[in-house]
């Protein structure tokens, strides 16, 4: 294995790990808006709006932490290869692509929870009289 390999998923994880980031801003800004649109109430639907953005922050979170060990063991797997240790090279990387196989999985999870949000609202909606 050389030294370009590991190298090829550096712009991967980067724009992964971004796309995480933006999930999760966009998550907060959500929070916030619902928490100044809600005011000192709770509907129902928005209780359970807020089980749901509890849980897809938390996963959000997990992303990220598994994206970065995959960053850093990537980058661990460079240098090994760059001093010439090939066994610790390829193991660093080994373990890399799994933590990012990790990441992907939970985030495959988080877009999952995310639609059952979507899915509340539609059913808000659903109820709500006709004009």
């Amino acid at each position: 294995m050389t030294l370009t390999t590991p190298a090829l998923l550096f712009p991967a994880i980067s724009l992964l790990l971004l796309a995480y980031t933006n999930r999760f801003l966009v998550l907060a800004q959500l929070i916030r808006e619902l928490n100044a649109r809600e005011g000192k109430t709770n509907r129902p639907v928005v209780l359970a709006q807020i089980d749901n953005l509890k849980k897809r922050i938390k996963l959000i979170r997990a992303m990220q932490v598994w994206g970065v060990f995959s960053f850093l063991l990537c980058t661990l797997s460079m240098f090994s290869l760059f001093i010439e240790q090939q066994l610790p090279g390829i193991i660093l990387f080994g373990v890399s692509l799994c933590c990012l196989t990790l990441s992907l999985i939970i985030s495959l999870y988080e877009i999952h929870i995310s639609c059952d949000a979507i899915e509340i609202e539609l059913q808000n909606i659903e109820k709500k009289p006709i004009d």
